[in-house]
């Protein structure tokens, strides 16, 4: 996988923590660097932890997976962008301004699970986990801690655009290695 289709997954990946990020700093009265630099980190850690997690566990099943890797991996692509293109319709979230490690590591986890899913389908395409954890990081938190500063500035004008962007390209992705796959891209 090359790194421009690796940092289109990164930011499909990281527009559910944009999301919540960009209603941290709604809802955090005067936001500062360090507000932004803490959302970032956590929303950035997670996003690296889980899909490396997911390729660990991939990976222990890519031998009995491989003749199916590319469905796999495209089903798994789909569902992730389909749910957030979902819930970029519905009503928003209220999320509070607390940035305590109790109210952050939920937040944390459920804007990351699905990182995790790509993670295992990583396992079935031989990525290169390291760089493409890093990556996903790097990007997810630069772009929760835009979210801060975006939210504290201009308010939820922006969040389910951002998530039925990254539902979207989460797709694409998925249907690009589906095709790939059959011959059908070259």
């Amino acid at each position: 996988m090359r790194i421009w289709e690796l940092a289109l997954i990164a930011v499909g990946l990281s527009m559910d923590a944009f999301a919540v990020a960009v209603c941290k700093g709604l809802s955090t009265p005067k936001v500062e660097g360090k507000h932004a630099c803490i959302v970032g980190l956590y929303f950035g850690g997670f996003q690296a932890l889980m899909p490396l997690l997911g390729y660990l566990l991939g990976s222990r099943f890519r031998v009995w997976i491989e003749s199916v890797d590319h469905w796999i991996a495209f089903i798994l692509l789909a569902m992730i962008g389909l749910n957030m293109i979902r819930e970029s319709r519905g009503e928003a979230e209220q999320v509070d301004a607390s940035l305590s490690v109790k109210a952050m590591v939920p937040l944390a986890v459920a804007t990351s699970i699905d990182a995790l899913a790509v993670g295992i389908s990583f396992a079935f395409l031989n990525v290169k986990i390291v760089p493409a954890v890093l990556l996903i990081g790097v990007i997810t938190f630069v772009l929760s801690a835009l979210g801060v500063k975006l939210g504290n500035v201009f308010g939820m004008k922006y969040k389910s655009k951002a998530e039925l962007l990254g539902g979207v390209v989460l797709i694409l992705m998925g249907l690009k290695i589906l095709l790939e796959h059959l011959g059908i891209l070259g």
